[in-house]
């Protein structure tokens, strides 16, 4: 897909790596629109940078676990440009649990990991795919992890959501099929807001890097921007990680 004047959503735009990929997708001509929960302030300031370099974008609120309301999201975004080609699933929570610590794993944080994680993903794809099989093209980047692929990471149930995202990502990669690729990122370490005072457990799950560097925020967009331009792709989930899986 060729980004020039192509309409893409991006969830939790405003921070992290969701901020970068904006910024870069407005960088190489595409309209953004940057979805909220509650990082009003950075994504008014995400977009304040596009439209400062020229670029054009957009902010909304919407929880992506609410579907109304993501539904609605959807809506406004193609009643304002006419479409929407592409979506970047990357608004995500996590908690800071030991991994040995089951107790302190409740039902309450299954659920509310579960509810963003996997179901608002699910929502938000549900709610572009009209457009893009209307036009008979589109792309989705869902964000997953390194931790559901190793098992390791700032919780049991964050690792457990992201081997659920990867999952979903083969499963629409081929019920979407011809018209819609579908594609997922699996970063390693990232050095993002998620592990603000935490840095030494960051390290340590990460362990032994072999490019013993952590990732940018901008080094997982660059990936992002691949899998939506490259046309021959789909249902393959990409590790960003530096060795780290090795």
């Amino acid at each position: 897909m060729e980004l020039q004047d192509k309409v893409i959503l991006v969830t939790g735009g405003g921070t992290g790596i969701g901020r970068a990929t904006a910024l870069m997708l407005a960088a190489r001509g595409a309209v953004v629109a940057i979805n909220f929960s509650r990082s009003e302030k950075e994504a008014l300031e995400t977009l304040h940078q596009i439209e400062h370099l020229g670029g054009r974008g957009c902010a909304y609120q919407a929880d992506v676990a609410n579907e109304q309301e993501v539904q609605a999201m959807a809506a406004s975004i193609a009643e304002a440009y006419g479409t929407i080609d592409g979506l970047v699933n990357n608004a995500s929570i996590t908690v800071q649990i030991g991994m040995d610590n089951l107790d302190a794993v409740t039902d309450e944080v299954w659920d509310t990991l579960f509810k963003v994680n996997v179901k608002g993903m699910f929502h938000c794809v549900r709610a572009v795919v009209p457009y893009m099989q209307r036009q008979k093209s589109g792309v989705i980047v869902n964000m997953g992890s390194v931790a559901g692929i190793t098992g390791i990471g700032s919780s049991i149930p964050y690792a457990a959501t992201k081997s659920a995202i990867h999952t979903m990502t083969k499963s629409l990669a081929i019920a979407l099929s011809p018209h819609i690729r579908v594609n997922s990122i699996a970063p390693g370490a990232v050095g993002t807001r998620w592990w603000s005072g935490n840095e030494e457990r960051m390290h340590q799950l990460a362990g032994n890097l072999p490019l013993r560097r952590i990732s940018t925020p901008e080094d997982i967009a660059g990936a992002v921007i691949f899998q939506i331009t490259q046309d021959s792709l789909t249902g393959q989930v990409l590790v960003i990680d530096n060795g780290q899986t090795l």
